[in-house]
């Protein structure tokens, strides 16, 4: 239908499809066992896998690149901002900042690389005596050109503390919207990091989850226009979107000034919206670094081979915290945040 906010339809995997200013969406949905002393899976479950380099999505769960506890050992990043969303699971974070920290559960970490970050992002098997269920977002968003060389920065926003908003259709079914970036019916996320893309409100950068009961309605509101807006359809079997009929793991493309009706199938919904003003400038990214040009992107690399964006005092590439510590955030001057 021409007055249809869906303007295109396409499958998602585990790296989903985006538009400026995001950069890129993984969706890590890993089933891993009980952990041992050493919080990693027990070793006969590693026979056969392909250690450091281990994606094998036939697996229900994967190692990644670490070699004991699953997740991603220190690499670096400049020129863009990483926004982790937990929804279940633990992440353990330790930087070139001298910033550590431990979150998971609904939890948020937004984290500005900048000019320049070494960090590692491992997923600790907390649990000795039951499976740990690791399910997170990573969202990759742009810094504009005249910010790419801000100063690294990094902030939790807590499950306790994020921003949520419950709406009842007509029926009585709930549908419970997570915001994490941007404003809803008034609700207002908390505040992101200062030289980030989404800290000015004329572009509209929304991050929101979305929970939708079993043949629950909702409309999405309208936005402004010209904007990007996506949405991932990621658990349940379809989600009806103002009229178009998704299958589980699609993304619906919208059209950002018009509302979408959503009607979720019999087991339910859950949506990840990534929403934003393009920033519109020219993108050059090799591997971990993003910038304007292919110049930029070469002194990236002549940079990180000279200062090593701070160095690692961490003492092993793949540092996790006590089995027994709870959620934290220890910056680098030494503050500490708990829930």
């Amino acid at each position: 239908m021409s007055d249809s906010a869906v303007r295109q339809v396409v499958p998602i995997e585990m790296h989903w499809p985006t538009l400026d200013p995001f950069l890129f969406c993984a969706f890590h949905m890993d089933q891993y066992p009980a952990g041992n002393v050493q919080m990693a899976p027990p070793a006969e479950s590693l026979r056969g896998r392909s250690m450091g380099s281990d994606f094998d999505p036939s697996n229900p769960w994967r190692m990644y690149h670490g070699q004991t506890v699953p997740g991603f050992p220190v690499h670096p990043h400049r020129g863009f901002e990483t926004i982790t969303v937990v929804r279940q699971g633990v992440v353990d974070h330790f930087d070139s900042m001298g910033a550590t920290g431990r979150y998971g559960a609904g939890d948020t970490q937004w984290m500005t690389a900048g000019s320049g970050v070494q960090h590692s992002e491992m997923f600790p098997l907390v649990n000795t005596d039951s499976d740990n269920s690791l399910v997170l977002f990573q969202v990759w968003i742009n810094l504009p050109k005249t910010r790419k060389l801000a100063d690294p920065h990094f902030v939790m926003f807590w499950s306790e503390q994020t921003p949520r908003r419950q709406f009842t259709d007509a029926e009585g079914r709930k549908v419970d919207v997570e915001i994490i970036a941007g404003a809803l019916d008034g609700t207002e996320a908390q505040t992101p990091p200062p030289a980030s893309w989404a800290s000015e409100p004329e572009n509209e950068v929304a991050v929101w989850v979305i929970d939708m009961q079993p043949g629950s309605n909702w409309t999405l509101p309208a936005a402004g226009s010209g904007l990007n807006r996506v949405l991932y359809f990621y658990e349940g079997e379809t989600l009806l979107a103002d009229g178009t009929e998704l299958q589980n793991m699609s993304a619906a493309v919208l059209q950002s000034d018009l509302p979408a009706a959503l009607t979720a199938g019999k087991q339910g919904a859950k949506v990840l919206l990534l929403q934003g003003r393009p920033i519109a400038e020219p993108v050059a990214q090799y591997g971990p670094f993003v910038m304007n040009s292919d110049a930029e992107i070469q002194q990236a690399f002549r940079d990180y081979q000279n200062t090593q964006f701070g160095g690692w005092k961490w003492g092993r590439n793949d540092p996790v915290h006590p089995q027994t510590e709870s959620r934290l955030a220890r910056l680098a001057d030494g503050t500490e945040e708990r829930p």
